[in-house]
């Protein structure tokens, strides 16, 4: 018995004996079988040479039904392989009113790193202007010269930066003064020369605008918030606290001693930089752009004899 017989399945299903006992296929007479549920699906036909054939049509239902489940298996599997995962949300919360007794270690060893008689570089820079936020406006759409609606506000600022000479911990100080209709804010941030965990130190005040820029900066507002932004880590914040709900705020006397270190720095340092001066000044600047053309000419002094 050759091979070719046993290839050719003869409009049959081959069986796995079929190859390793060399058996040919044969005819099968349908009155010869009994069973009923097999008989029913039984096809039989007579081919052009005269012999009959038989076949089974519930093979090829169960055939094709393994089929299609593992055809829809795998379109699944590569479906899931190919569309990609998202990436975890980390959310880091801080407590701002008591930080731990690590991280006020770390507040005070980067506060003492501050010189308190700093050499500074011949580079400096002095910079003014206005921002304009629309609570309601669409950051993404493009800008236009329409007049500030009741929802627009604006700050006027004053930014000054100092370098430092080489051998100091920083690398240079940038000081911040911004005025709204509300309040004001005093930001001054120390960045590190070569950040390895610690990147930049930021020391902050506010007052409320009922006051001038002037007298803020003439009474030596204490510090309010101080922030460390770590290369990696969340950032360690310390923060005064107000009351929940109009109550009694939380004690905060065992932070005081870093209170009073970044409040002294923060006053050093408006004299450093020669921020009572220059601040009032550069406001005015601003305020000035508002006016109309007459009246800064008529302000201004006039050098004719």
């Amino acid at each position: 018995m050759s091979l070719v017989p046993v290839v050719q399945f003869q409009r049959r299903i081959a069986h796995l004996g079929h190859f390793f006992r060399r058996q040919k296929p044969q005819s099968i007479n349908k009155r010869q079988i009994c069973h009923a549920s097999i008989v029913a699906f039984l096809t039989c036909g007579r081919r052009r040479g005269g012999s009959d054939y038989c076949y089974n049509a519930a093979v090829f239902r169960k055939i094709f039904g393994l089929t299609a489940g593992l055809a829809g298996t795998y379109v699944c599997l590569a479906q899931q392989a190919s569309s990609p995962q998202q990436p975890p949300v980390k959310v880091n919360v801080l407590n701002v009113c008591a930080p731990s007794e690590e991280e006020q270690q770390e507040i005070a060893s980067a506060l003492s790193h501050v010189a308190k008689h700093p050499s500074f570089g011949p580079d400096f820079e002095v910079d003014r202007g206005r921002s304009v936020l629309d609570q309601n406006a669409n950051l993404l759409a493009p800008a236009s010269n329409a007049p500030m609606s009741s929802a627009e506000t604006s700050a006027n600022f004053v930014r000054m930066r100092r370098d430092f000479l080489s051998q100091a911990v920083y690398s240079n100080v940038q000081y911040s003064f911004s005025r709204d209709s509300q309040q004001m804010v005093e930001t001054l941030v120390f960045r590190v020369r070569e950040p390895k965990d610690l990147l930049q130190v930021a020391i902050e005040d506010s007052a409320s605008s009922v006051t001038t820029a002037a007298a803020m900066l003439g009474a030596a507002t204490p510090a309010s918030r101080i922030k460390l932004e770590r290369f990696g880590k969340s950032s360690v914040v310390l923060a005064r606290c107000p009351g929940q709900n109009g109550g009694v705020p939380p004690d905060q006397s065992a932070y005081e001693p870093l209170f009073s270190s970044a409040s002294s720095i923060l006053s050093d340092y408006r004299a450093l930089i020669g921020a009572k001066r220059l601040v009032p000044e550069e406001l005015v600047r601003i305020d000035s752009v508002d006016r109309p053309v007459a009246q800064r000419k008529n302000a201004a002094p006039s050098h004719h004899k």
